[in-house]
């Protein structure tokens, strides 16, 4: 019998088709995450001040470090925002709020993080711009 569902529902076979995979969940956080895609805007609003300043090696260190934060833990908000749908689907449970609100909150607490990065780096770089 042949089966007309051709969906995988094995583990992947080589590492390409893992990466395809693994691409596919981006173009979806890209079309479907409205927050997502502000994200990626204002890391790349970001990049762009950061070499119009030409600042060092390691303040880019940092801010990878708080985009890579901020787009991770909104990446597993995400994720845990479609599992509690699978699981209630559209009905109000306390405990899928609570489990949405926590994982908002770990999108909130990195995206402080990364504005306390970069209020740290561009700050002075503002300042230094302004008295000269």
């Amino acid at each position: 019998m042949v089966l007309k569902d051709k969906r995988q529902i094995d583990k992947n076979r080589h590492f390409f088709q893992s990466v395809g995979h693994a691409l596919e969940g981006i173009k979806k956080l890209i079309l479907e995450e409205r927050n997502f895609r502000f994200d990626l805007i204002i890391t790349l609003i970001v990049l762009c001040v950061g070499l119009l300043m030409r600042i060092a090696i390691y303040d880019w260190l940092w801010l990878f470090a708080a985009f890579f934060s901020v787009i991770g833990s909104e990446v597993l908000n995400s994720i845990v925002e479609n599992v509690v749908d699978l699981i209630v689907g559209h009905h109000f449970d306390l405990m899928a709020k609570r489990a949405k609100d926590i994982a908002a909150g770990g999108v909130l607490l990195s995206a402080i993080f990364a504005v306390i990065i970069g209020a740290l780096i561009f700050i002075p770089k503002f300042i230094e711009l302004i008295n000269k």
